[in-house]
C-alpha cells in the first residue's frame, strides 16, 4: 500500500482496552465515532501494547523500542522518538496531554516545537501557583479531552497553511479514577455516582481487590465504559474540525492506547506491571489519506510497529523494533507473527522483569530474576512459543545496557499531586 501523507496525527487514548469499544464487539455501544472511523480504517484486531502501564508503554509507542531501552532506570526517556525524527524530516511537531508520567521533567518533550503536558513548573510561578489552587479547588488531576482537543487546533490553526506536521494527542479521561459526566453515567448506570465516591471505589479496588463486591465491579464497568463513550464524542468532535480544516484528507491518522485496565480478571483492578490481554491489548485503527475500504487485520501487531509504520512512510531512517502496520496489512503471509511484551515487576525498584508473547497461536508468560538470571515461566500455550521466548529474552538481557542510576531529585509538587489523584501513590 503506497502512502504519501502530507501530515501524520497521532490520537492515543490511556487506559482504554480493545474490548470495550462495539468495534471490536463489546456489547455495549461505546465507540460509536471509533466504529465509523473504523469502517475507513485498517483495524487491527491483535493489537499489543509493548508494556502494561504508561512509564514503558508511552515510551514504547513514541520511539519504536522496548522499554528496556526506551527509557532508562529512573523512567527518562532514553533514546530518540519519531517527533526528534520528523522534525528532522521537516515536519512541525506538538503533543499534547496531562499524564505527569511522560512530562518534560522525564524528557519527553524532546523533539517537539510545542509540547504542551498540562504542568506548570517552569512558568511564572504566580500564575503556576493560582492554577494549583483553582485545581484543588475543583478536583482537577487531567485535561479533559476538551481541553486537549482545543489546545491542538489552536495550534493547528497557527501553522502556515503548507506546513506539514506531526500531532500527538493524549487523552487521559478513560484513565481512573473513572468520573464521567452525568449524562453519560446515565446511559450505563442507574442514578449518578459521584467524583468523591469514584475516587473512594477506584482507590479501594486498587489497594484492596477482594473487598469488591459484584456490584461494585459492575460500578466500575459502567463508569469506565462512560468514560469511554465521552471520549469517543470527544475524538469525534476534534475529527471533525480536523474535516472543516481539510487536513483530514490529506493526514495519516493512527489511533491507539498505551494499555488497557483491569476489572478483576485476574483478581487486581487497575492496570499493575502484569501482561494479561484486559491491560495489553489495545485498539489499533489506521487511517491512510482518504480513507480505505474498512479491513480487519487479525496478524498480531505491536504499538512498536506505529514508529516503525512511521519511519518507513516518511523514511527517517529510524530503527524500530516493529514492521509497518501498512505492511501487515497487505502482506498474506503474516499470520504467524510473534509479538514481544515486557514489564518492570510492581516495586519500582523490584529485581524482576516480566515477558510475554502473543502469536496466532497463543500466548506465553514469564519472569526474570534479574539478579540471579532465573527464568520462570508461569504460563505457555505450547514448548515452542516457550522456546521462542526464551531466546527473546536472552536478546534483550544482551540488549540491556545498565539502565543508568542518575537521580535528578524530587518530582515536581504538582506531579506528586496528580499522581495521587490517578492512583499511583498511597
Amino acid at each position: 500500500m503506497s502512502v504519501e501523507p502530507d501530515n501524520v496525527i497521532l490520537l492515543s487514548a490511556d487506559a482504554l482496552r480493545a474490548d470495550h469499544l462495539s468495534c471490536y464487539g463489546y456489547h455495549r455501544e461505546t465507540s460509536p465515532v471509533l466504529d465509523g472511523l473504523a469502517d475507513e480504517s485498517i483495524r487491527f484486531t491483535n493489537a499489543y501494547s509493548a508494556s502494561s502501564h504508561t512509564r514503558e508503554a508511552v515510551p514504547a509507542l513514541l520511539t519504536g523500542e522496548y522499554p528496556d531501552v526506551a527509557v532508562d532506570a529512573n523512567y527518562r526517556l532514553a533514546t530518540g522518538t519519531i517527533a526528534s525524527r520528523l522534525s528532522e524530516a521537516g515536519f512541525a511537531t506538538a503533543g499534547f496531554h496531562s499524564n505527569p508520567f511522560v512530562s518534560r521533567a522525564y524528557g519527553f518533550d524532546r523533539g517537539f516545537d510545542e509540547f504542551d503536558d498540562d504542568l506548570h513548573f517552569g512558568r511564572h510561578k504566580v500564575i503556576a501557583l493560582a492554577q494549583r489552587a483553582l485545581d484543588k479547588l475543583r478536583n482537577r488531576h487531567y485535561a479533559r479531552a476538551e481541553e486537549i482537543n482545543e489546545r491542538s487546533l489552536s495550534w493547528l490553526d497557527s501553522l502556515e497553511n503548507d506546513q506539514r506536521f506531526f500531532l500527538w494527542n493524549h487523552y487521559m479521561d478513560t484513565h481512573g479514577p473513572y468520573e464521567p459526566p452525568g449524562e453519560y453515567q446515565q446511559q450505563y448506570h442507574d442514578g449518578t455516582v459521584s467524583d468523591s465516591k469514584a475516587q473512594s471505589l477506584y482507590q479501594r479496588a486498587i489497594k484492596d481487590p477482594e473487598s469488591i463486591t459484584d456490584e461494585e465491579r459492575q460500578v466500575l464497568i459502567d463508569l469506565y465504559d462512560a468514560e469511554i463513550r465521552y471520549n469517543d464524542e470527544r475524538i469525534g468532535e476534534f475529527l471533525e474540525a480536523l474535516r472543516e480544516r481539510g487536513l483530514l484528507e490529506n493526514s495519516l491518522l493512527i489511533v491507539t492506547a498505551d494499555h488497557g485496565d483491569a476489572f478483576g480478571e485476574h483478581g487486581y483492578y487497575e492496570h499493575p506491571r502484569y501482561l494479561h490481554d484486559e491491560i495489553t491489548h489495545v485498539p489499533l485503527l489506521v487511517r491512510p489519506p482518504g480513507g480505505v475500504d474498512g479491513q480487519a487485520v487479525s496478524t498480531p501487531t505491536s504499538t512498536l510497529d506505529v514508529a516503525a509504520t512511521l519511519d518507513n512512510i516518511v523514511g527517517t531512517g529510524g530503527k524500530s523494533e516493529g514492521q509497518s502496520l501498512l505492511e501487515s496489512a497487505a502482506a498474506s503471509d503474516m499470520a504467524d507473527r510473534t509479538v514481544f511484551l515486557q514489564a518492570r515487576g510492581e516495586d519500582e525498584h523490584s529485581n524482576r522483569r516480566r515477558y510475554a508473547l502473543r502469536t496466532s497461536d497463543g500466548a506465553c508468560f514469564c519472569e526474570r530474576d534479574r539478579e540471579s538470571g532465573a527464568l520462570e515461566f508461569t504460563s505457555c500455550a505450547s514448548r515452542s512459543l516457550r522456546e521462542d521466548l526464551e531466546a527473546h529474552i536472552d536478546v534483550r538481557v544482551r540488549r540491556e545496557n545498565g539502565e543508568g542510576d542518575t537521580d535528578d531529585g524530587a518530582v515536581d509538587e504538582e506531579i506528586e499531586r496528580r499522581l495521587t489523584a490517578l492512583g499511583y501513590k498511597d
